[in-house]
């Protein structure tokens, strides 16, 4: 029987698809503009001071999309798009001046964000497949929470760097007078694929765990079982032994009486 691993198996596999349905929404989020993706974003912030911004933008992982009704509106995509004002928009006019002097470590820091992304959802599909194995085998329950415990690695790397840039970027334009706001969605998002990810790992290795140790019982109970067995056989021995010697003790006794017989 596979005990406690099938469950907790299949319990981790709906946290890894949720992980990756999440994944899912802030990957798309940016580069459609129909719900409910349109209201996914990382910063928005009052841009009407910078010559060639919106009123309000939107950064996404694709764009700096336009506020329209309260969403997105977002013009060609841009793979790996960086926060970083001054490159956005090609100009450093109305740009908070933290965003200017630390212009480098945003680009490069948001853009490895996507890459981490990436990397992430590649493993979290491996450990997906590879926990279906998990259903049926304390191998797979191992194997499955090595490789979501990589993906788990990488989206904690992604979610640090957009909670460092993201908030600092926020609190750059503040600190210029503009009104400023952090996505509550993507937020919630990235942070909630990594709580589902790091519960998958340990439901998983908990499934594997208990699974051997399943197993160690019923061999202890097997090899209880065979000394119990052996115990009748030496009760037998010593019924024989018995036998033996009281067959002794007649010919003693015989041997006395013919003694006696003579003596008469």
């Amino acid at each position: 029987m596979a005990g406690p691993r099938a469950p907790l198996a299949l319990v981790s596999l709906i946290l890894i698809a949720g992980g990756l349905l999440l994944t899912l929404f802030i990957l798309i989020a940016g580069g459609s503009n129909h719900l409910p993706v349109n209201k996914f974003y990382f910063l928005r912030a009052d841009t009407s001071a910078i010559p060639g911004a919106a009123p309000v933008s939107r950064w996404t992982l694709w764009n700096a999309c336009s506020e329209e009704s309260g969403k997105n509106a977002c013009p060609k995509v841009h793979p790996a798009y960086p926060f970083d004002p001054r490159k956005n928009f090609g100009t450093s006019t109305g740009v908070p001046p933290e965003l200017l002097n630390h212009s480098k470590s945003y680009y490069y820091a948001t853009r490895f964000m996507f890459a981490f992304i990436l990397i992430q959802g590649f493993f979290a599909v491996c450990a997906l497949c590879t926990g279906l194995l998990a259903l049926c085998s304390r191998i797979g329950s191992f194997l499955s929470s090595a490789t979501i415990s990589v993906a788990a690695f990488f989206q904690t790397i992604a979610a640090a760097l957009m909670t460092a840039f993201y908030v600092k970027g926020r609190n750059a334009f503040r600190a210029a007078g503009t009104s400023a706001g952090v996505g509550n969605y993507n937020f919630g998002f990235m942070w909630a694929i990594f709580a589902c990810y790091f519960l998958a790992m340990v439901l998983l290795c908990a499934g594997g765990i208990a699974s051997g140790d399943r197993g160690g019982r019923r061999k202890e109970k097997r090899s209880g079982s065979g000394g119990r067995f052996g115990g009748f056989g030496k009760k037998k021995q010593v019924t024989t032994r018995d036998r033996g010697s009281f067959i002794d003790k007649e010919a003693a006794v015989d041997g006395e009486r013919s003694s006696f017989t003579r003596e008469r």
